[in-house]
């Protein structure tokens, strides 16, 4: 091969790799131009969608502050913006003044609707209604719940529901939910509702929370086990809150090999702040031949120690240790 075909063919590689290199290049950025382009498109439609919107936003009560899209097709003299003013009202230019705070979208693009239907202004007016911005509204929720504090909340909701945004109740919940309404009307008076982890959620589907109320999950009740039991300290009535006292020394490991089974002591603590002393059977519950007793928070259960069983158990203590003594003197003497 010559040395001017050598070159030739030299030449004709390099273009090649050349061109090459060029349509990657280009089907490269072609590539990443569409990406973008897509990237941004949907961006825009999760902006724009109702991807992001809360569940309860269609149940939305208008309210001040709101700015709202009017479109009516086929005449653009009343498509505009507007803002709900403090009163809750808008003006829309021939139909004046609308009062529509308190309502739904659906509510208020029906009261526009009628009043272009009452004025003879349209024979059949297509009102397009948007929200395009709302002032966020939340509920406070506060008590023995998994995460305390204010929680959005755009319309009203059940009970149930609005538990479930604190992430729901901890084990120390009690049995009573106290609803304290965000409005100043006189008649909401708060409302104390029966609910634990054991109520049926279908019994309090009734119940309703809106939005700026206060709700507060109390503590349940502590019973306190002393004495002459396995492991004595204060216990939590969980569920529906409520203990009995075989319940109570149950969780208390039951009583010890000194106790004194006959009777136990409860302490009652009564509304005009004396406290009650009443001695229970404890050896006819176990059996059944007494009726076990409920208790109330702040109750004490004392189970008292059997002196003989005390010094019984410190004689048995001392042989023991005297024979264990014995045996080591034995083996090493």
């Amino acid at each position: 091969m010559t040395s001017k075909n050598l070159l030739a063919l030299l030449v004709t590689a390099a273009t090649l790799v050349l061109f090459g290199l060029t349509g990657v290049a280009q089907v490269g950025a072609s590539t990443r131009g569409t990406v973008s382009s897509q990237t941004s498109a949907s961006g825009a439609g999760r902006a724009s969608g109702l991807g992001g919107v809360p569940e309860d936003f269609v149940k939305m009560k208008l309210a001040p502050g709101f700015m709202l899209g009017l479109n009516v097709l086929d005449d653009p003299d009343f498509s505009s913006n507007f803002r709900i003013d403090e009163q809750g009202n808008i003006a829309v230019p021939i139909l004046g003044t609308m009062h529509i705070a308190g309502e739904t979208v659906s509510e208020a693009r029906a009261q526009i609707r009628k009043k272009l239907l009452e004025g003879s202004i349209l024979k059949d007016p297509q009102v397009e209604l948007t929200v395009l911005e709302y002032t966020e509204s939340d509920v406070t929720i506060i008590g023995e719940v998994a995460s305390p504090g204010k929680h959005p909340l755009l319309s009203p909701n059940k009970l149930v529901n609005v538990l479930a945004l604190a992430g729901g109740l901890t084990v120390a919940a009690g049995n009573q939910v106290l609803i304290t309404r965000g409005t100043e009307d006189k008649d909401n008076q708060p409302l104390l509702v029966h609910y634990s982890k054991a109520t049926d959620p279908k019994a309090v589907d009734d119940v309703i929370v809106y939005p700026g109320d206060t709700v507060q999950v109390k503590r349940a009740g502590i019973v306190y086990v002393l004495g002459a039991v396995n492991r004595p300290g204060g216990f939590v009535m969980q569920e529906e809150g409520t203990i009995n006292v075989l319940q109570a020394i149950s969780l208390a490991y039951g009583t010890s090999v000194v106790a004194s089974n006959k009777t136990i002591y409860l302490l009652r603590r009564n509304p005009d702040g004396t406290v009650a002393y009443v001695a229970l059977p404890y050896k006819k519950m176990i059996h059944g031949q007494s009726a076990n007793v409920q208790l109330h928070a702040t109750d004490i259960v004392y189970v008292p120690t059997s002196m003989f069983k005390l010094i019984y158990g410190s004689f048995q203590g001392v042989i023991d240790s005297a024979v264990t003594t014995s045996i080591y003197y034995a083996e090493f003497r």
